[in-house]
């Protein structure tokens, strides 16, 4: 897992190709990850305990994730909102398991909770980058008709 500065880095650099280079969906499932990245540091425990216990907060702040990612992808044309909402499902599986097992091993829980999240920005990407290109090539097509 990337220590939290590389990961802002790395949220800030997926969502500013996404806002300069999207359109709608793209801008919208950025602008979630955004919110829910800073949501979460806002309501994670204290260090000392982190991912002892289900994390409540973190569990609220995926789920309205959850449902964001998911309203895109229902009314997006695209199909990888569906995916990012997938994958969002996931994470969020790593909370029931933690409510299952409360014996799970803290950094076993944690990296199921963040590890997710890699993915998504991947895809974004990869959506962002499509969109730009199919842009693109109708302003080409535009161009020559």
């Amino acid at each position: 897992m990337l220590s939290p500065l590389q990961y802002f880095v790395v949220l800030f650099a997926v969502c500013a190709y996404a806002f300069v280079r999207g359109r709608s969906d793209e801008r919208t499932v950025a602008t979630i990850c955004v919110i829910a990245s800073i949501a979460s540091v806002a309501v994670i425990s204290p260090l000392a305990s982190r991912y002892s216990q289900v994390e409540a907060g973190v569990f609220i702040v995926d789920l309205a994730t959850f449902a964001g990612f998911t309203f895109v992808a229902l009314r997006s044309e695209r199909f990888w909102p569906l995916w990012v909402a997938g994958l969002q499902l996931t994470t969020l599986m790593s909370h029931a398991f933690k409510l299952g097992r409360l014996d799970l091993m803290p950094q076993a829980y944690a990296a199921a909770a963040r590890f997710w999240v890699y993915p998504i920005f991947v895809i974004i990407v990869i959506g962002t980058w499509r969109s730009h290109r199919r842009r693109l090539e109708r302003r080409r097509q535009a161009a020559l008709a």
